[in-house]
């Protein structure tokens, strides 16, 4: 079977570049695949710059030429509005092989930000995708976005994973817990806006001095700018309790996760179905987060962690007073998410779910 890969890679590192990458990997190893890179520089949305006008009319000269060569074509969809007309194109240069293109949905914002605010872009878009031969959403908040579009049958959910070398024992989260006199948080994310790392700096720099004592917070990750980087760190410079470790990866993003008591995204986004909390799971640890986008798919009040409302600094000083208050409960939940993981969120589950419906679409 030949292959035409349409998704961003590494780097710039993000959640949907990680998933692309996996999968990726997996599929070369059976198949012949061209890849179209669509991977930009920084983290924003959308063709914002000459230069990125430019490399999309180069992509979409790519993808014009090689959809002749393959039999499926998988592709991962943009969110934001000149994405989406890029996708539209896209779909037109593929039209043939529409009814072998599998679409794959690694957020959840396109259905509230564009289906439903231009009923022109909304039926353009249906004109195309029901015509798709499998829509992929991460989890069942996501398959109404597509329900008007395409039948019911052709939407698949397959669930995001965490990494194999990412998954600790029991004898490391029993060695972490049973050392409480500071909880270690760790906001482990991109460092952009909406993604609440600024509420909780904040919630820890307006906590009370026995509250400080006895909670401190990690932050990793990388930065729309070095101007907001640079703001950030005079933000967290008066407290010692706070530090940052800059963007991770492999090993040092492993003994972060393996350390940390608490895992933090107290995002007010509409997030697809964050990678770093399935993660934190893994790594077995206590997940403080929001309602938001597709992570009540994941993530249960007091079963998983500590729900927090979007955007405020409030909740979190709240949270965090609780999860001081209640220390003795929290190696059960972080032993729970550990398992949740390992039972649902292995990379072998993802790529063998995703080779077996691309499979399916080409036999079909």
């Amino acid at each position: 079977m030949k292959v035409l890969f349409i998704g961003p890679l590494p780097e710039p590192l993000t959640g949907h570049s990680l998933a692309c990458k996996v999968f990726l990997d997996e599929i070369r190893s059976k198949h012949e695949v061209h890849v179209v890179n669509l991977s930009k520089k920084g983290f924003s949305n959308g063709i914002d710059s000459i230069r990125r006008l430019i490399d999309v009319v180069k992509i979409l000269n790519q993808i014009r030429k090689l959809s002749k060569k393959v039999d499926v074509v998988y592709f991962t969809i943009s969110e934001s509005y000149s994405g989406n007309i890029k996708d539209l194109l896209i779909y037109l240069l593929c039209f043939k092989k529409l009814s072998k293109m599998v679409v794959h949905l690694h957020g959840g914002t396109i259905g509230k930000m564009i289906f439903s605010k231009s009923r022109i872009l909304f039926r353009v878009n249906k004109f195309f995708i029901q015509r798709l031969g499998a829509v992929i959403v991460l989890g069942k908040v996501h398959v109404s976005i597509f329900t008007d579009m395409i039948e019911s049958q052709r939407i698949h959910i397959i669930p995001n994973f965490a990494e194999d070398f990412l998954f600790c024992d029991d004898e490391v989260i029993k060695s972490k817990f049973q050392d409480l006199t500071k909880l270690r948080v760790l906001f482990l994310s991109n460092l952009i806006h909406g993604k609440g790392y600024n509420e909780l700096v904040r919630a820890y720099s307006q906590s009370n001095a026995a509250l400080k004592e006895s909670i401190c917070i990690d932050f990793a990750g990388g930065f729309e700018s070095a101007s907001q980087k640079e703001r950030f760190l005079k933000s967290i410079a008066g407290d010692i309790g706070m530090k940052y470790q800059g963007l991770v990866k492999g090993v040092r993003k492993k003994e972060l996760l393996h350390s940390a008591h608490v895992f933090c995204l107290p995002t007010s986004l509409n997030e697809g179905q964050p990678i770093s909390i399935i993660e934190a799971y893994a790594s077995g640890c206590v997940v403080v987060t929001t309602g938001k986008g597709g992570i009540p798919d994941i993530f249960v009040d007091e079963v998983n962690g500590f729900m927090v409302v979007p955007q405020s600094t409030d909740s979190l000083c709240n949270v965090f007073k609780h999860l001081v208050d209640n220390k003795e409960k929290l190696a059960k939940m972080a032993f729970t998410n550990r398992q949740l993981a390992d039972e649902n969120y292995r990379v072998s589950l993802y790529n063998q779910s995703l080779v077996l419906l691309l499979d399916n679409v080409y036999k079909s």
